[in-house]
């Protein structure tokens, strides 16, 4: 059941007693109308009506803005026609108008149905019937307009939290939802699959040759597939929380996610346990140095080189580093490839960091492995 739906049924039962109130008002002043058979009239319109709502806003299907409308018309039109079938000394005297607080419901719906910027409208409209219907500003109609707004404003906000609140409890079960078929999905494959790829990866390095690059390449897929089944889902993984400023937003992507399509047999990669969301351009250049340092280890390292790549989340930066245990950079190798016009290092890596704003650091001993450390500011809230 939605969250709104009891503020309707309160509201109905708002609406019951405001009659109730302006009926018994009614009375005790109808001698005093100059046309009391019109007053009756309008009073049994709004009882035709509020039974009709209390009927008909319970129901999603009915509980539309034209319906509203004619609520917030039927308010504003009972506080006008005071004017003119009650004594012209009576209306000077800042007497009650024949709704009463009845015509402060439509406002409440409006709010409840649109927020309180909506109600802030419906509670000026009605503060301007009551204007006209007195004839002038008075201190009572600026009191009356002034709790109006108050109530319009505080009730359509309630109702905006809860709606978002509502929508996180959605995303809670979905989450959790997801989260269950994942770890089921994860079960059988690692029943499975998994333990086929490794089979055959095992059986290729004993029997070597062909085999043996086969047995290498169901390592890699494992690898792969266990990274993919280990993963939680980017776009469920935000927060989604009234007021977070998060939620699911396709400008921003989870650079751990980007970063485990790269894992395989030779790669491993450490990220942290929450998601590190960058500008969808910022990541997928900061995604991409990474795989072109990865294209220099399988290049440069030899067939047997493993890499690990570190993710860390930093207050102020985000730091990616790729480490290797080839046998290092030689001393002056660097240079000599720029003068040579291959850019590999210069463009694919540091060119793709300063790009984005960051700094690119390769540290190599020979015979100890090359680490390219790729350091990334955190942008501000209004950059991303």
């Amino acid at each position: 059941m939605s969250v709104e739906q009891p503020l309707w049924r309160a509201l109905a039962v708002f609406r019951l007693l405001a009659l109730g109130y302006a009926l018994g008002q009614y009375v005790t002043v109808a001698d005093e109308y100059r046309y009391p058979l019109g007053g009756w009239a309008v009073m049994g319109v709004l009882t035709v009506w509020t039974a009709y709502t209390m009927y008909a806003f319970e129901k999603p299907e009915l509980r539309r803005w034209p319906a509203l409308g004619i609520d917030l018309a039927l308010a504003m039109g009972s506080v006008l026609a005071t004017r003119w079938l009650d004594d012209p000394a009576r209306v000077a005297e800042g007497s009650m108008t024949l709704p009463t607080v009845w015509s402060s419901s439509p406002v409440l719906a409006w709010a409840i149905m649109g927020g309180w910027q909506t109600g802030a409208v419906a509670a000026l409209l009605t503060g301007a019937a009551n204007v006209a219907e007195r004839g002038e500003v008075a201190q009572s109609n600026v009191h009356n307009i002034v709790l109006m707004m108050l109530a319009a404003t505080a009730i359509g906000y309630v109702v905006e939290l809860a709606r978002a609140s509502e929508r996180a409890l959605a995303r809670a079960i979905q989450l959790e939802a997801a989260t269950r078929e994942r770890e089921r999905l994860a079960r059988d494959i690692h029943d499975s699959v998994l333990q086929v790829l490794a089979l055959v990866q095992r059986r290729g390095a004993e029997i070597g040759g062909d085999a043996a690059e086969l047995g290498r390449l169901a390592g890699e897929q494992e690898a792969a597939l266990r990274q993919l089944v280990s993963d939680a889902p980017a776009e469920l993984e935000a927060d989604d929380l009234p007021g977070s400023g998060v939620g699911t937003d396709p400008a921003r992507q989870d650079v751990r996610t980007l970063l485990g399509r790269l894992a395989g047999a030779r790669v491993s990669i450490a990220s942290p346990g929450t998601p590190v969301l960058l500008p969808t351009p910022v990541a997928r250049e900061l995604v991409a140095a990474t795989s072109a340092a990865l294209d220099n280890v399988w290049r440069h390292a030899g067939d047997g080189a493993r890499a690990w790549i570190l993710l860390e989340d930093e207050p102020d930066e985000i730091i990616v580093s790729v480490r290797d245990d080839g046998p290092g950079i030689p001393p002056g190798r660097l240079e000599e490839a720029r003068a040579a016009g291959r850019l590999g290092v210069s463009q694919s890596i540091e060119g793709r960091l300063r790009d984005v704003g960051g700094t690119a650091l390769l540290t190599s001993i020979p015979g100890q492995g090359t680490e390219v450390e790729l350091r990334l500011p955190r942008p501000s809230v209004a950059e991303s």
